[in-house]
């Protein structure tokens, strides 16, 4: 179902409509414009736009191309093969996607050239998604002279955010994993409102950070264990970090030759 809205240029509402119609899986794709309008907190006239944003006559159209995706039975799994074993190889799957995405670089230089220029660099991402900030941001701070992860909520989060904009801040990278903490929409609003440019990594083109970003790179999750699987949104984490340091490649090149010198002084690494 996701197929159908990826590369589609949706408004916020438009947005709001894709992800519950995504969040409500094949039960949607029998669903009145009226239903759906109500899970989405919209108007029924927004439905039917949105329908037609798509490229289709109206929201019938479009239901019965969702319907005709959810009779699509599903594959059989491999022979033989237990849950774990299926969960970890759809993440090939996910990663094949990401990787199908990636086959015009002009979304992802786009969101590089943005971090690129930042300095500092706010990296947010809380609850599920800190690791990955955390991740990203050890390696970032490599090859950028101020990295700054924002991984904690709370109150003083925002006033962090006030602080990185005092010293020069232009943009932020925003990584938003389901279930979406209210503390990331919140400061994704907040960023926008102090002028920063944005680039979310999130899981969908139509998750809730993708409203409020500049530039939306996507990359799903695996859903088939107790805990999501982020297989695909660290590998997007790291395509994202080269295209940085493909924007900057003198910058990049010495502050890495800096720390290689520095950790060789300092004795860090053991090989």
């Amino acid at each position: 179902m996701l197929d159908l809205f990826q590369g589609a240029r949706l408004t916020p509402t438009q947005r709001r409509i894709a992800h519950s119609l995504v969040q409500h899986g094949p039960s949607a794709a029998y669903l009145s414009a009226a239903e759906v309008a109500e899970l989405a907190g919209v108007s029924q006239p927004s439905v039917t736009r949105f329908a037609m944003a798509l490229g289709y006559a109206g929201y019938p159209a479009l239901r019965r191309e969702l319907r005709a995706l959810v009779a699509v039975p599903a594959a059989p799994p491999v022979t033989g093969e237990n849950p774990m074993q299926r969960a970890l190889r759809a993440e090939t799957g996910h990663l094949d996607r990401v990787a199908d995405d990636l086959e015009q670089l002009s979304t992802v230089r786009r969101a590089a050239a943005l971090l690129a220029a930042t300095s500092p660099l706010p990296v947010l991402g809380l609850r599920a998604a800190a690791p990955l900030a955390a991740y990203f941001g050890y390696f970032a701070s490599k090859v950028l002279p101020d990295v700054r992860v924002l991984d904690d909520g709370g109150t003083a989060l925002l006033d962090r955010l006030d602080q990185a904009c005092a010293a020069g801040a232009s943009a932020i990278l925003v990584i938003a994993l389901p279930r979406y903490p209210r503390e990331t929409l919140d400061a994704l609003r907040e960023a926008r409102t102090l002028g920063l440019g944005v680039v979310a990594l999130t899981d969908s083109a139509v998750s809730p950070a993708a409203e409020h970003a500049d530039v939306v790179l996507a990359a799903p999750v695996g859903t088939q264990l107790v805990f999501d699987l982020h297989t695909a949104p660290m590998a997007m984490a790291m395509v994202l970090l080269q295209a940085v340091c493909d924007a900057a490649p003198e910058q990049a090149q010495r502050r890495l030759e800096e720390f290689e010198a520095t950790a060789a002084r300092r004795h860090i690494f053991e090989a």
